[in-house]
């Protein structure tokens, strides 16, 4: 009996295939990065690991006018996610992709927090208390983020606290308590144990994270976020108790939530 012949449709495709993927070994660079470049393409890498979370409010009255200066490309602001007083949430970039909300900022050493977080904004004029419906939503995202990256309970920010001398957002009425008890963020139930002799209010800001360049922005963006209040003024007693409070639980919490 003859031999029977092969298939030439599947050789042809698998040929076909060996020379595109030689091919595409040898193209370049895409337009904008290495000019000139041989272009080898590599499994071995991540997308973007989010490790903190910026907390903004919009200050307008609506969130038509938020969306409209998010997605304005004159602006140059935007944010990963934009939450409305009625709890709906609509996501403006990719969790991957860097946002412009931040600016210039500092956490820690930190001083390009857009490369590493997440932007939300919340929509709120700034002097009106946050609504249910919003901060039901924002609990629900918050848990989604926590279980995508790992992201530590000390890394849920203001947009104040990273960048104290220009802006407060989102202000004194934001509930920070009841986001801790979720565990985002840090809280201290009061009165804290008085904070040890020697101790130093403003190595104390600096270790919790707060940029030690701008003292009394720092003082002010602390006390908004732990007690509700705008004052920048030298820290009370019980003010550097709450404040050693805190960076005994930053130390307790340290490692990423699970």
């Amino acid at each position: 009996m003859a031999a029977r012949a092969q298939p030439v449709a599947p050789i042809v495709r698998g040929f076909a295939a060996i020379l595109l993927a030689a091919l595409a070994a040898c193209a370049p660079m895409p337009p904008g990065q290495g000019g000139g470049a041989r272009w080898q393409p590599s499994p071995n890498f991540d997308q973007r690991r989010p490790n903190f979370v910026i907390l903004h409010q919009t200050s307008n009255d609506n969130v038509g006018k938020a969306l409209a200066t998010l997605t304005d490309p004159q602006r140059k602001v935007s944010a990963h996610y934009l939450i409305g007083r009625d709890g709906t949430m609509i996501q403006l970039v990719d969790e991957s992709a860097r946002a412009w909300h931040a600016g210039e900022s500092w956490w820690g050493g930190s001083t390009d927090l857009n490369s590493a977080s997440i932007g939300i904004e919340l929509d709120n004029t700034g002097d009106e208390p946050f609504a249910d419906a919003q901060i039901s939503t924002l609990l629900v995202l918050l848990d989604e983020l926590r279980k995508r990256y790992r992201i530590p309970a000390a890394n849920y920010l203001a947009h104040g606290d990273v960048a104290p001398a220009r802006k407060v957002d989102p202000g004194r009425l934001f509930p920070w308590q009841r986001l801790a008890q979720q565990g985002f963020g840090l809280w201290c139930e009061a009165p804290p144990p008085a904070a040890p002799a020697g101790f130093d209010a403003m190595l104390g800001l600096q270790a919790l994270g707060y940029d030690a360049r701008v003292p009394a922005a720092g003082r002010g963006a602390f006390r908004r976020h732990f007690l509700a209040q705008d004052a920048d003024g030298e820290l009370a007693p019980d003010e550097q108790a709450l404040l050693h409070c805190l960076l005994q639980k930053k130390t307790l919490r340290a490692s990423p939530a699970e």
